[in-house]
């Protein structure tokens, strides 16, 4: 039987990455979705005996409890869920109505909260493991980015709190990607793969911008039974651009 995992946010950027690197690995994969175009264009690219893709809003926990019981049924456990699905409503504070803020923080915080509460069950039974996507804006902003901030900080101390909670049989952790480029990996009538200028790269001491894969990488690497002594914990991944001292 194969390792199954969740993937919320499956069908574009960093989760659609995270889905086919998951599927070469060796893994089954639930991809849990809510946009349908999106949905419709990676269905065709998923081998029926080891991937799923379900429409599920995961502000909604029936949706999600619905998904979560299918998914284990059809592969037998759940080992993993990599909690990716987001979405951002950037505009001055003035302006952001209350239900824009809920919005924000029901799908990325709430959102997170839900998945791991159901499935949780399953996941003690395969000492399995959660990766909650966090970001850099946590620790970090740009203006007009409360909502998104805020939830992403959220998700950080969520982590560390289900570490504590579901340990010692279930490891928890976080990620939090700087700069990622997906331009290039949404859905097509989006998609608009970004032109990098030097500068781009450069300001990073890695050495270049971000991509999908970096961060699939490292979902991979939290996922290996190997890697056991690690939990409540929250990973940068940014090419080191937020250890760089910036003078004006």
């Amino acid at each position: 039987m194969k390792k199954h995992v969740i993937v919320t946010g499956g069908a574009q950027g960093i989760g659609k990455i995270t889905v086919l690197h998951l599927l070469e690995k060796g893994f089954a994969v639930s991809a849990f979705e809510l946009d349908e175009e999106a949905i419709a264009e990676l269905r065709p690219k998923l081998p029926e005996q080891a991937a799923v893709i379900y429409k599920v809003d995961v502000a909604d926990e029936s949706s999600i409890a619905d998904a979560v019981q299918q998914s284990a049924k059809r592969f037998g456990n759940i080992y993993g869920l990599v909690n990716n699905a987001a979405i951002l409503n950037n505009k001055p504070l003035t302006e952001l109505s209350l239900d824009e803020w809920n919005r924000v923080i029901g799908t990325n915080l709430t959102g997170t909260f839900l998945c791991a509460k159901h499935a949780a069950p399953y996941l003690k039974q395969t000492k399995g493991r959660i990766i909650n996507m966090a970001s850099t804006r946590a620790f970090q902003s740009e203006p007009n980015t409360e909502a998104y901030s805020a939830s992403k900080g959220g998700i950080v101390a969520l982590t560390h709190a289900l570490a504590t909670s579901l340990g010692p049989k279930v490891k928890v952790n976080s990620i939090s990607p700087g700069w990622i480029d997906v331009s290039g990996v949404k859905k097509k009538s989006v998609a608009n793969q970004y032109q990098f200028c030097p500068e781009d790269h450069a300001q990073h001491p890695a050495g270049r911008v971000g991509n999908a894969q970096d961060i699939a990488n490292m979902i991979h690497f939290l996922l290996e039974e190997k890697n056991d002594f690690i939990t409540g914990q929250n990973f940068v991944i940014d090419g080191g651009i937020t250890k760089k001292m910036i003078y004006v």
